[in-house]
């Protein structure tokens, strides 16, 4: 008698196409992957054009399909530019990653000049808010889709050194759940993921300072930093039919650390 897969079929993304910002490196590069690995058509996003298409082609050399698309999270002419040009390029979306960010201080939140604060929220919170508005009607069109905010644990507890970046993610935990509310009836999904302590080069202040480390690493129960790929197979199951019920979520990936 034939087996019959009734579960793996659903973690499949054949024919789904998946925009991913700040897709170049770090949690985002891992994410596109692994999107990419399910059979998802990729668009990676972030600032620089070279940047983007360095990882679009190291897809396309391992089989996969992936396209590069430049763009800064803080401009909402290259917000809509951006969803614009994966639909001429792919004919839809399907699924948006939220994982663009920025922290341009670390230490005391008086140290966070009105500048660098506008910077924050403009690209945390602001940017994700104007790609979504702007994709919302792409997506209802399609019969639904998914939507994954990468926060932080930031945003469940203030993290020390971090304090807007923390405020921000805060805020976008919040939306995360206003655009589930509103969007739910459209079949549009919209969870958050927040990530504890991952070692990437935007948290490297955090797990390449000894001190601040195992600090860090006496309350995490696993015992470990997190791997950006801890984080990628996780966004993989909430972009697929897998996670078809799941919406409004804030998923933590940091080994544990808020248990405590």
């Amino acid at each position: 008698m034939a087996k019959i897969n009734r579960i793996r079929p659903l973690f499949q993304l054949d024919g789904k196409i998946a925009l991913i910002t700040g897709a170049s490196k770090g949690i985002g590069e891992a994410i596109a992957r692994g999107l990419a690995e399910f059979g998802a058509k990729v668009v990676i996003s972030s600032r620089k054009q070279d940047a983007v298409d360095t990882v679009a082609e190291a897809l396309r050399a391992d089989g996969l399909e992936a396209t590069g698309i430049e763009a800064n999270m803080g401009s909402i002419e290259d917000i809509h530019a951006l969803v614009d040009k994966t639909v001429e390029a792919y004919g839809g979306l399907d699924i948006i990653i939220n994982n663009a960010a920025a922290n341009p201080v670390f230490g005391p939140i008086h140290d966070t000049d009105e500048r660098a604060f506008d910077k924050i929220i403009e690209v945390n919170l602001k940017g994700p808010f104007e790609l979504c508005k702007k994709a919302y009607p792409i997506l209802k069109r399609r019969g639904g889709g998914s939507i994954i905010n990468i926060s932080s644990i930031g945003g469940l507890t203030p993290e020390p050194g971090i304090g807007i970046y923390s405020v921000s993610k805060a805020a976008i935990n919040n939306l995360t759940q206003a655009m589930a509310q509103d969007w739910g009836a459209d079949n549009i999904r919209v969870n958050a993921i927040c990530p504890g302590l991952i070692k990437t080069k935007f948290s490297e202040a955090l797990w390449s300072d000894d001190k601040i480390l195992n600090r860090f690493l006496r309350h995490i129960p696993l015992g470990r930093a997190g791997t950006t790929d801890d984080v990628a197979g996780l966004a993989v199951f909430l972009a697929s039919d897998a996670a078809a019920y799941c919406s409004g979520g804030i998923y933590r990936v940091d080994g544990g650390y808020a248990a405590n």
